[in-house]
């Protein structure tokens, strides 16, 4: 028995070797020659398409030089690109490209599906205007969303805070380590807390640092936290305490505006009651009735 089980194991791993050999053969051919003459590695893909991407980019950017702007113009433009989340020095001229590239594009797309040829002055018109105005409102939209997602994640922040300074961490070390924590679940907050950290750490005061915080994100919430914060540092009261009461005011006041949301659905339905749903009910419930009278009266009145 003992003979029998040791040669089905044998003539088995000798099929399983020979079924390996037969169908991974060019595979370990490979990596055997890779082994003895290692080739030069090629440049991955997303290399290329990271390389492709900045390319682009940058063509983009050197169309800035084409719309005239002054120095008012610049700042507030990159104001509103640092509260959209884009820091670098470049995204500004990469927004004002666009605003001399898309115009250029909605003009081929007008020329391609005939409608230049249709009306040329409406075409024309439409397209420079929409796209010079697109990006502005790309823009808006971009910091919209990213200051609704901060105000979002701003109590899930401070009710971290808390606990680090609970556990005897200070406010500039509690501040750091949520901002390391909580990169994946906030990141827009969580890019900001580091920007503050930075602050500080080249010597900025941490009053100015929040106060800074408050004008990147302009959320009206944040500037709460700020003046909280800097008056709490001034009269020497409790940070915990006060981020935790901050957060429960924060919470309150998205379930109170939720509820708001929700009162106002009953209002907002009377206009689609109205206007669609109650002609289509009259119409199905009234209708053959409607038919039914119409044929009485000829019987009854005939020509």
């Amino acid at each position: 028995m003992a003979l029998a089980t040791i040669t089905f194991i044998l003539i088995f791993l000798l099929i399983v070797s020979g079924g390996l050999l037969l169908f991974y053969r060019q595979a370990m051919l490979q990596r055997v020659s890779d082994v003895v003459a290692p080739r030069p590695k090629r440049a991955p893909l997303l290399g290329t398409i990271q390389q492709t991407g900045s390319s682009l980019g940058g063509f983009v950017g050197n169309l800035d030089r084409i719309i005239p702007k002054s120095e008012q113009e610049k700042t507030v433009v990159n104001r509103r690109m640092v509260r959209a989340g884009y820091r670098s020095e470049s995204a500004a001229k990469v927004f004002y490209g666009a605003k001399v590239l898309v115009p250029v594009l909605l003009l081929v797309v007008s020329w391609i599906s005939g409608l230049l040829d249709a009306s040329p002055f409406f075409a024309l018109a439409a397209s420079l205007g929409v796209g010079f105005l697109l990006p502005d409102f790309w823009l808006g939209n971009r910091i919209k969303a990213r200051q609704k997602k901060i105000r979002r994640g701003l109590p899930d922040v401070l009710d971290f805070m808390v606990i680090c300074i609970e556990a005897g961490l200070g406010i500039d070390q509690a501040t750091a380590r949520t901002a390391q924590e909580l990169t994946v679940a906030h990141p827009a907050l969580s890019d900001e807390l580091d920007v503050l950290v930075l602050e500080q750490r080249a010597g900025r005061p941490r009053a100015d640092a929040w106060r800074g915080f408050a004008e990147r994100t302009d959320v009206e919430t944040v500037r709460v936290l700020a003046t909280i914060l800097i008056q709490a540092e001034q009269l020497g009261t409790s940070i915990s305490k006060t981020l935790r009461v901050h957060s429960d005011s924060l919470r309150t006041q998205r379930r109170q505006k939720i509820e708001e949301q929700a009162a106002k659905t009953s209002v907002k339905l009377v206009f689609p009651l109205v206007f669609f749903i109650f002609p289509s009910l009259f119409l199905v419930v009234l209708g053959p009735e409607a038919i039914m009278m119409a044929e009485a009266f000829k019987t009854v009145l005939p020509h």
